[in-house]
């Protein structure tokens, strides 16, 4: 049954805009929790302009819900990571300018060093998640380092999505669940988890749920923005019904 990991950065990212102690992301996680989310997503940047040291331990200390600890892969987030011990630790790529994680992991050009920071995981107990493009070199890499669990990067899809209309069957749209439903065989195929993430909302998630083999997404703005009107756990409760029932029948999309 596909899952769904929520993303609370953004609840941290308002705190910190006032740098004071609310809203709490703890807070979030128990309520996305009783919303019916599988999971939590943090990414503790380098930079900490959003989640903080201290709201990971307080997240591992606290929830009773998967942790998935997005970072970098650096010497200090692996050591962070292996002290802390989230179920999952997603390696990406990170860069200070960005506004947020753009284009998927390079584990072709940087093997040895990511290699190493899986094994170093691993032997510490931690499942190793890796966010990459839907090129089957990556997936390819991504199973000779050791990973676990691929996550496709889902933001051309989506913008593609958004640009041609909102037309799940518009050429460049198809075309770019294609590159995902051919990059998720060959994850499930080398044995790893196939999961998806970015840029997903709740008009573009259901052609991505509906992909075989997928097993979870991870979404978090969209779903944070739109608790700011409902609540989080009814916009949890929602972006879950619409996952489910694209899995149910999901020969209704790309098709």
């Amino acid at each position: 049954m596909i899952e769904l990991g929520i993303n609370i950065d953004h609840v941290a990212t308002i705190r910190q805009a006032r740098r004071t102690y609310e809203p709490d992301p703890v807070w979030a996680a128990v309520e996305a929790h009783l919303g019916g989310a599988d999971g939590i997503t943090v990414h503790l940047r380098e930079d900490r302009r959003h989640i903080q040291d201290e709201d990971v331990r307080h997240l591992r200390d606290l929830t009773q819900i998967k942790l998935n600890l997005e970072m970098a892969a650096t010497d200090e987030m692996v050591d962070i990571a292996c002290r802390l011990k989230p179920e999952m630790a997603m390696l990406v790529p990170e860069g200070r300018e960005e506004v947020t994680t753009e284009g998927g992991l390079d584990i072709v050009a940087n093997e040895a060093r990511i290699k190493a920071a899986v094994k170093k995981l691993a032997d510490a107990g931690i499942q190793s998640s890796v966010f990459i493009d839907a090129e089957l070199a990556q997936v390819q890499a991504a199973a000779h380092v050791g990973a676990r669990v691929c996550e496709i990067h889902s933001g051309p899809y989506a913008h593609a999505f958004h640009n041609r209309g909102r037309d799940a069957r518009s050429p460049a749209v198809l075309a770019e669940i294609e590159k995902i439903r051919t990059a998720g065989k060959a994850i499930v195929d080398l044995g790893m988890r196939f999961n998806a993430g970015h840029a997903l909302n709740y008009f573009n998630v259901q052609p991505i749920a509906a992909l075989p083999g997928v097993r979870e997404l991870h979404i978090g703005h969209a779903i944070i923005s739109r608790a700011v009107f409902v609540g989080l756990r009814e916009a949890v409760r929602e972006m879950k019904r619409l996952m489910r029932e694209a899995a149910d029948a999901p020969h209704h999309y790309g098709s």
